[in-house]
């Protein structure tokens, strides 16, 4: 069946779905209305499953995802209260948005982890690089802050261990900062998040670079492998997620700029909802792990590996085998 015909065929149920949706949401539905809201769901689930099959245009298959979102969140809404619906989406519901979206998250990592990595090789072999990026005094508190000779590492290198809440908290506002940032700039077109994942990703690239050359490799990378498997993987998701706001805007096909962007903002903040989570542990791993001298490089490695492991395994396996719309 051609998508036009599917369209024209299902449009007033769509249609009918969505203000028996808006009328759930205000409590004003009559008893005859939630008699058929059961079938109603199942029959648009149906509909949606074989828009996907027949591979319809990826614009009606967000409009089906968005009133099956709703209609799941209204059929489970005096079923499962805020924390049973927060681990289904930790457990599932996240890593299933993530692969669903993974043209966008597959762009941002590129951007993100291939200049992090070149910039990274280009001033291991020329040294002086670093100072067209960085100015001579941030790299030399850089210096300080991984010394092989320092007692902790990280920028609270000089506090005490009774001080790690302190660096808890800046890590968090920190990181989701940059998280935020990357996001928000997503609506500038998609060239603010565009910019934003190549200057965090050249800055670090750098600096990780320029540590390795001077000798202070170990104390780095062992700092950096814990936390960095959640940080660094947020900061790509986040930019992944600004990047659908900015395709919204510049390819909103059959839609209205503003109907496409409302379509990719629905899912884009779920998708810094999981961001937020992977944010708030990275820093409890930096402030509490990753500065910590009394644990071997060897150690922190193996530790570092396993949580990378455990990141992709996540994104890449959770969720599988429910069909539950996210």
């Amino acid at each position: 069946m051609k998508q036009s015909l599917f369209e024209s065929r299902h449009q007033a149920d769509w249609q009918t779905f969505s203000a028996l949706l808006d009328a759930l949401a205000r409590g004003k539905a009559d008893r005859q209305q939630c008699k058929l809201f059961a079938h109603d769901y199942r029959r648009l689930c149906q509909q949606l499953a074989l828009a996907q099959a027949r591979g319809y245009s990826s614009h009606l298959i967000e409009q089906l995802q968005q009133l099956a979102m709703r209609g799941h969140q209204q059929f489970y809404r005096h079923r499962s209260p805020l924390g049973a619906q927060l681990i289904g989406f930790l457990l599932g519901g996240f890593p299933r948005l993530v692969r669903a979206e993974w043209r966008y998250v597959l762009a941002a990592s590129l951007l993100f982890f291939g200049s992090l990595l070149g910039m990274g090789a280009l001033v291991y072999a020329f040294p002086e690089l670093i100072y067209s990026l960085v100015d001579p005094e941030q790299v030399a508190s850089m210096e300080r802050m991984y010394d092989p000779d320092a007692s902790r590492l990280g920028r609270f290198a000089e506090r005490g261990s009774g001080d790690d809440w302190v660096m808890f908290g800046y890590y968090i506002m920190n990181n989701i900062g940059i998280a935020f940032q990357t996001f928000a700039s997503g609506l500038l077109f998609g060239l603010g998040s565009l910019f934003f994942l190549l200057f965090n990703g050249l800055m670090i690239g750098a600096v990780a670079g320029h540590l390795t050359q001077i000798g202070y490799g170990a104390t780095f990378w062992s700092f950096v492998v814990g936390h960095g498997a959640f940080e660094l993987t947020a900061i790509a998701l986040a930019g992944g997620a600004g990047l659908k706001l900015g395709w919204a805007l510049l390819a909103p096909g059959r839609l209205t700029r503003g109907d496409a962007l409302r379509l990719a903002a629905a899912r884009s903040v779920r998708l810094i909802g999981g961001v937020i989570v992977f944010l708030l542990m990275a820093a409890f791993i930096e402030a509490y792990w990753s500065s910590m001298t009394l644990a071997s490089p060897t150690l922190k490695y193996l530790v570092g590996g396993g949580l990378w492991l455990l990141v992709l395994a996540y994104l890449l396996l959770a969720g599988r085998g429910t069909h539950a719309p996210d």
